[in-house]
């Protein structure tokens, strides 16, 4: 669409039905979102093999592998990529699957367009966010190895639980921002706000100095936790 950029985001929209599929392309480009398309999963990855996407947005019920199974199949790969799943599906049960699966938001049909567009902004906005780091970083008398998921304490290992390395991951992408306790919640495991301070407090006592007065570790009034890195 004319006034495009190669600097607007751009959205790969994954649904087996046409209608569907040209209804979000229109609609999103209109609103400054660069737009490619498939058909199916298999379309999908052959898009994604060529291009380098911002986001997908991906319908759980197709025919084949569904976006359930290939979300599943990215995160597999590591790739982070963000991915909104959309789907008929409404129960909650139905949402916790996608949200399990890997997915950053779930959205049932039928929706608003706005509400999509709004959706996707936010996701792009988080993403945005993620600083750029190495493999390995510093706080402390403390060293992460992001990707081994590896704590060391003045040179020995602290053992974490697997949430705390998640949390501790999330934690070092986005080093510097709040993130809320919604945000870091595991909708699955049925976590609610009070799980997650027990969780920091743990994390701070395998981290800080003085648990009782963070300095890397820090609670953000009004707005959640934040990790300060070196």
């Amino acid at each position: 669409m004319a006034g495009l950029t190669d600097a607007a985001p751009h959205v790969l929209i994954v649904d087996d039905d046409r209608r569907i599929r040209e209804l979000i392309s229109s609609f999103l480009a209109s609103h400054g979102l660069r737009i490619s398309t498939a058909a199916n999963a298999l379309e999908a990855r052959e898009k994604m093999r060529g291009l380098a996407f911002d986001l997908i947005v991906l319908d759980i019920m197709m025919s084949g592998e569904s976006g359930i199974e290939l979300t599943r199949a990215i995160r597999r790969q590591k790739n982070r990529i963000p991915i909104l799943l959309l789907s008929a599906l409404a129960e909650t049960s139905d949402r916790l699957n996608g949200l399990q699966s890997g997915s950053d938001d779930y959205l049932p049909k039928p929706f608003d367009p706005m509400e999509l567009l709004l959706r996707i902004r936010n996701i792009l906005r988080r993403s945005n966010q993620v600083p750029a780091i190495g493999n390995e970083v510093r706080f402390g008398e403390c060293t992460f190895h992001v990707s081994r998921g590896e704590l060391r304490r003045n040179g020995e290992l602290v053992r974490l639980t697997t949430r705390e390395r998640e949390l501790l991951r999330l934690f070092v992408e986005r080093s510097g921002h709040a993130i809320s306790r919604n945000e870091l919640m595991n909708p699955g495991a049925g976590e609610n706000a009070r799980t997650i301070d027990v969780q920091i407090n743990r994390l701070r006592r395998k981290i800080e100095a003085d648990p009782a007065s963070p300095v890397y570790l820090q609670t953000i009034r009004g707005a959640g936790y934040t990790l300060y890195l070196d």
